[in-house]
């Protein structure tokens, strides 16, 4: 496969900030990538410059053999972005059909309805539509030119389980056309469900790259979380044997351990106070908090 978009050591600093930090990722044509991290890994400054909104400190970045400032690769763009706004004054339908003037090739207004599922909103004023709905039409505006690479940056933000069911189904047939979809997300559930391949940044660093399948093998160790007594600390569970990490969500906690048996066991014999006991293997979820929390120790390293 050709390469769609190449970074090279690419950086970016804000004010004596680094943003980006010598960054240097190929995506090939037709994968879906889902870029994940932290808040201020990263992410929305990389996107941003790869779609040549902004400019970066250092590095080289080429979409389509091109330049993101180029006519041509602009043409061939479609970007779906956090912040959503529409135009005061025009409907759902005639907001589409001012997008799709701006490209060579358009979608027709029949697939794009469709794909957004905003068919019986063809006549609504777009400043009427709800939150969930605005973002279906900024869909409905990143897909109008009928682009060859897709960016969504936390694209079902604010959408109600069934629009966010039908989001997906249209990127699943979009991905099935052959286009390079780069996504953000927080609900790494999705991420695990449509991406081939998951990259991971921190501190504007790139520290894991791969399938959903190679970065949740690389996580060790399996969670046991429960529903923790009044009388049980943080202090209390970390006193048990195997604990490598801890996380509590009000009185659920989640312990990552390399041994969950052990940790049963030392919990019936202290007799500590614990609901609704769950175990469950490795997934997207815990690789990804595992990754950051062992590049942040890494960072503090380096600071001493």
């Amino acid at each position: 496969m050709n390469p769609a978009i190449q970074l090279e050591h690419v950086s970016k600093h804000y004010k004596g900030k680094i943003a980006v930090d010598d960054l240097s990722l190929t995506i090939e044509e037709g994968s879906v990538v889902a870029l994940l991290g932290p808040n201020g890994a990263g992410k929305t400054t990389t996107v941003s410059m790869t779609l040549g909104l902004q400019q970066p400190t250092s590095g080289t970045i080429r979409l389509l053999d091109g330049s993101p400032q180029d006519r041509h690769v602009k043409n061939r763009l479609g970007a779906m972005l956090q912040d959503v706004n529409v135009i005061d004054g025009l409907k759902v339908g005639e907001t589409i059909e001012l997008f799709r003037h701006y490209y060579t090739n358009p979608l027709s207004m029949k697939q794009l309805l469709k794909l957004s599922d905003l068919e019986a909103e063809k006549g609504k004023m777009a400043t009427s539509l709800s939150g969930g709905q605005k973002r279906r039409l900024n869909f409905a505006l990143a897909l109008a030119g009928d682009p060859s690479i897709m960016f969504l940056d936390e694209p079902t933000v604010g959408m109600d389980v069934t629009s966010r069911r039908t989001f997906w189904e249209a990127i699943r047939e979009m991905a099935g056309s052959g286009r390079t979809i780069i996504l953000t997300t927080h609900y790494l559930e999705e991420a695990d469900a449509i991406a081939d391949r998951i990259v991971v940044v921190n501190n504007g660093r790139l520290i894991a790259d791969g399938t959903p399948a190679s970065i949740k093998a690389s996580v060790s160790g399996r969670t046991l979380s429960f529903t923790a007594g009044a009388g049980v600390t943080d202090e209390t569970v970390r006193r048990l044997p195997g604990v490598r990490r801890t996380d509590w969500h009000g009185r659920r906690v989640s312990i990552v351990s390399d041994d969950t048996d052990l940790l049963v066991k030392a919990i019936v014999l202290h007799e500590l106070e614990a609901k609704d006991i769950e175990i469950r293997s490795g997934g997207l979820e815990e690789a990804f908090q595992q990754l950051v929390h062992h590049e942040a120790k890494e960072q503090e390293f380096e600071r001493r």
